[in-house]
C-alpha cells in the first residue's frame, strides 16, 4: 500500500501541517500560510502551492510555493486579481486559479506563463475540479452557479462574443453560494456532486446535464467527499456532523435526517470545513473550525487518529501520496536537513499578465458535424494531451510566428489522434 500524507492549512497564519496518514508521524510544518477554502494544492506531488488573501477587503493576493525540503516559502506570485480556489491537473503541467471577481486564470507551471483568462461567473469562484481525463473543468461560484468548461473550447481561442458558448453546461438550481464540488470517475460519463449554502447537495449527470438527485440536509454543507466506489458521499455540516448520503439507494430512507441520508459521523465540536478521502476510500479525513483533524474508518465509522493543526480553524485537508524522497518517521527537527539536495527545483513565479499582445494566438479546433443522436461529450472529444502538444508547438515557434505555423503538419497530428477535428489558427483578444 502506498504511503499517504495528510496536509492541512488554515485561513489564519498558522502555516501548513503534514502527517503520515497511517502512522501519525509528523513531517515538516511549512511556515507563513493563510489559505482560503480550496486554496491549497499539491502540484503532482512535486511541491505545494497555496493562494493567499490576508485581507478580505484587499484587491490583491498572492500564490506561494513550498518545496518538500524547506519550511519557508520559496516562490511568490502575484496574480492580476486575488484568487481563492487553486487547482493543479494530475500531471502538474497547469495551475488554475479562481478569482474573487469571477474570472478563471490558467497558467503553465514550467514557464509561469498565463495561458488563458476568462470571465467564468458573475461573482467569485469558490471551487474548481477537473474530470478524470482532464478535458473538462467544473467550477462553482458565490452566485450559486455550477459550470462545466471545455478546455478544448477554452484553448480554441473563442472571442469575447463567443465566450458564452465556452461552457458545456450551466447549472443554476442552487439558490445560494456553492461551497464544494466533487466529480466521480468515467470521463465525460461521470457524476458531479455539488454542495451549497442552501443546505442541499445536488447530483448531476455529466453526459446528459440532468439533475439526478437533490438531497436536503439539516445543516449548511461546506465540504463533501466522494466514496471512490461511488456508493455514498460524505457531507460536512456546520452543525459539526458528517452526513452519509446514498448515491444509488432508492428514494426512501429510514434515517431521521431526511431522504437519501443513511447515517452520520459526529465528534467535532464546531463546523466541518473540509473533507478528504484516502485512495482506497477506507479512511475519511475531516477538518473543522475547532482546529482538529480527525481520521475516520469508513467501514466501522469510528475515529482512528486525531491531529491538531494549530490554533484556529482548519480550511483545507489533502490526502496525497508521500513523495519518494520524504523519509517516513523522520522527526520534524531533522526533516529539512535530511532532504537537502533532494526533490525537484521549483518553477518560476506565475505571470501577472500575458507576455505580448499576440500571446493568445491559439489553435482553434472545430468538431465536424455529427448526427443528432451523438452527445457533445463523446469519444470524438479532443484530449487534453493533444491540446498540450499544440500549445507547446506554439511556444516553440514563438507567439509572433503563430500565424506561420505549418497547419498541414498539425492537421496530420490531430487526424491521427482525433479523426473528426479540423484545425485552423486564429488570433484571440484576451
Amino acid at each position: 500500500m502506498k504511503t499517504e500524507l495528510v496536509i492541512a492549512s488554515s485561513p489564519t497564519d498558522a502555516g501548513i501541517s503534514c502527517w503520515n496518514l497511517h502512522t501519525g508521524a509528523e513531517h515538516l510544518r511549512f511556515k507563513t500560510c493563510s489559505s482560503p477554502p480550496h486554496g491549497l494544492a499539491s502540484v503532482a506531488g512535486r511541491f505545494l502551492a497555496s493562494s493567499q488573501i490576508r485581507d478580505p477587503k484587499s484587491s490583491s493576493g498572492s500564490i506561494l510555493y513550498w518545496s518538500w525540503n524547506k519550511p519557508q516559502v520559496e516562490v511568490k506570485s502575484f496574480p492580476a486579481g486575488p484568487v481563492k480556489p487553486l487547482l493543479s491537473n494530475s500531471e502538474g503541467t497547469y495551475i488554475v486559479g479562481g478569482g474573487i471577481s469571477g474570472g478563471i486564470y490558467l497558467w503553465e507551471v514550467a514557464t509561469g506563463n498565463l495561458l488563458k483568462k476568462w470571465h467564468a461567473h458573475y461573482r467569485g469562484v469558490t471551487q474548481m475540479v477537473f474530470n478524470d481525463d482532464q478535458s473538462l473543468l467544473i467550477s462553482g461560484s458565490e452566485d450559486g452557479c455550477v459550470r462545466v468548461w471545455s478546455l478544448f473550447k477554452i484553448f480554441g481561442g473563442a472571442n469575447r462574443e463567443e465566450a458564452k458558448n465556452l461552457y458545456e453546461y450551466s447549472f443554476h438550481e442552487h439558490t445560494l453560494k456553492v461551497t464544494d464540488i466533487k466529480i466521480g470517475c468515467g470521463g465525460c460519463n461521470a457524476i458531479i456532486v455539488s454542495a451549497s449554502e442552501d443546505r442541499t447537495c445536488k447530483v448531476w449527470s455529466l453526459s446528459t446535464g440532468e439533475l439526478l438527485r437533490n438531497i436536503v440536509f439539516p445543516s449548511i454543507i461546506d465540504a463533501i467527499a466522494l466514496d471512490p466506489w461511488e456508493h455514498v458521499f460524505y457531507a460536512g455540516g456546520r452543525d459539526g456532523k458528517i452526513y452519509i448520503a446514498a448515491l444509488n439507494a432508492p428514494g426512501t430512507s429510514n434515517s431521521s435526517y431526511g431522504l437519501h441520508i443513511i447515517g452520520s459521523l459526529s465528534e467535532h465540536s464546531k463546523a466541518i470545513t473540509c473533507l478528504a478521502s484516502s485512495a482506497d476510500g477506507s479512511l475519511l479525513v475531516s477538518g473543522s473550525e475547532d482546529g482538529m483533524i480527525r481520521v475516520w474508518d469508513t467501514k466501522r465509522r469510528n475515529i482512528t487518529r486525531v491531529f491538531r493543526h494549530a490554533k484556529g480553524p482548519v480550511s483545507n485537508v489533502l490526502v496525497v501520496r508521500r513523495p519518494q524522497h520524504l523519509n517516513p518517521g523522520t522527526s520534524t527537527n531533522t526533516q529539512a536537513s535530511s532532504l537537502r539536495g533532494y526533490g525537484w527545483p521549483l518553477p518560476p513565479p506565475l505571470q501577472k499578465y500575458a507576455n505580448s499582445v499576440d500571446e493568445n494566438a491559439y489553435i482553434k479546433a472545430f468538431i465536424s458535424p455529427q448526427s443528432a443522436s451523438n452527445k457533445l461529450l463523446d469519444d470524438s472529444y479532443i484530449s487534453v494531451q493533444t491540446m498540450e502538444k499544440l500549445i507547446k508547438e506554439l511556444q516553440k515557434q514563438g507567439s509572433s510566428a503563430a500565424a506561420e505555423l505549418d497547419v498541414e503538419r498539425l492537421k496530420m497530428v490531430i487526424m491521427l489522434k482525433v479523426p473528426m477535428v479540423d484545425i485552423c489558427v486564429v488570433d484571440d483578444e484576451f
